[in-house]
């Protein structure tokens, strides 16, 4: 039950952001600029300004990307076995490697294992971000008619602003600039109020979900490969990892949590199966009331 409890206050405020969506029909795309673009920098900021840039940084970084490589390479197998086409290979890989570490897995892990866990997923959240912007959009492209060049993937890498945030507070931590009290609490009190405003959007963007039918083979690998495979391949990576049991544990609680919000903007973009994607996105979503807890119970 305590357990539960921990995952309680997030399926809560994704209420909210349901309910309240569906009543008041709010423009999702404002909003999520908002969060993305003026409240994530100042949190991003703020995490690495704050914390010691080491080597820990580096392997974060190096098996979030094995364990993408590994989920990329299980899916292409899978689908070239059940003979699925390009689009519908786009459409599973979108699924299968990026987890929701923003609006779901940061504050999971601040209820979970409190500041330093938040602290960590955030550092994965940036990463994440930085995946999807790459290699989502290649998968994304390959998958559509509608093509994107390398240049045009480069640009939007360069437009993240969680990126500025990230280099700022390399920049300042390393040159030791001390920021004033005030403006350090300003950063803060912005970058806080990113958190639940992140989870509101998340709720808000299921409630514009409609199911419809979709042949089960698709519906039931995404899920199995996001939910089961992915958190499996982490518990094995993490024996490897030359870091802390708390960075081992937020990256197992990361991978474990279900398709990324995100990856349904890629998939309307690009026109690679938008209706799978986001039923998928519920459908992991709903689960992981069941198996957040029960990954938390394992490695905790």
């Amino acid at each position: 039950m305590d357990l539960l409890l921990i995952v309680l206050p997030a399926f809560l405020i994704f209420g909210a952001g349901f309910i309240g969506q569906k009543l008041l029909k709010l423009d999702i795309k404002s909003i999520s600029t908002m969060s993305l673009y003026l409240m994530l920098p100042f949190l991003t900021f703020d995490t690495f300004y704050s914390n010691q840039l080491n080597i820990e940084y580096f392997y974060m970084f190096l098996f979030t990307f094995l364990l993408a490589v590994i989920l990329i390479i299980l899916t292409v197998l899978y689908g070239i076995f059940i003979k699925a086409n390009k689009t519908q290979m786009s459409a599973m890989l979108l699924g299968t490697i990026f987890p929701n570490s923003g609006n779901y897995g940061a504050p999971v892990a601040m209820f979970a294992f409190g500041a330093t866990g938040f602290q960590y997923a955030v550092i994965f959240m940036v990463i994440h971000a930085f995946l999807i912007n790459t290699i989502g959009i290649f998968i994304a492209s390959y998958g559509s008619e509608k093509t994107t060049s390398m240049k045009d993937s480069v640009m939007r890498v360069l437009k993240m602003p969680v990126l500025y945030g990230f280099l700022f507070g390399v920049v300042f931590q390393q040159l030791h600039i001390e920021l004033p009290s005030t403006i350090r609490d300003g950063i803060s009190l912005v970058g806080s109020a990113s958190i639940p405003t992140v989870m509101l959007i998340l709720g808000m963007q299921l409630a514009e979900i409609k199911p419809q039918k979709f042949e089960l083979k698709y519906v039931n690998s995404v899920t199995i490969f996001r939910m089961l495979v992915s958190p499996l391949l982490a518990v094995v990576l993490v024996s490897f990892m030359p870091v802390n049991d708390l960075i081992k544990n937020v990256y197992i609680l990361l991978a474990a949590m279900p398709i990324a919000a995100n990856t349904t903007l890629l998939a309307v973009q690009f026109n690679v199966k938008p209706d799978l994607t986001s039923f998928t996105t519920l459908v992991t979503t709903l689960l992981s009331l069941v198996t957040i807890p029960l990954t938390l119970f394992l490695i905790k």
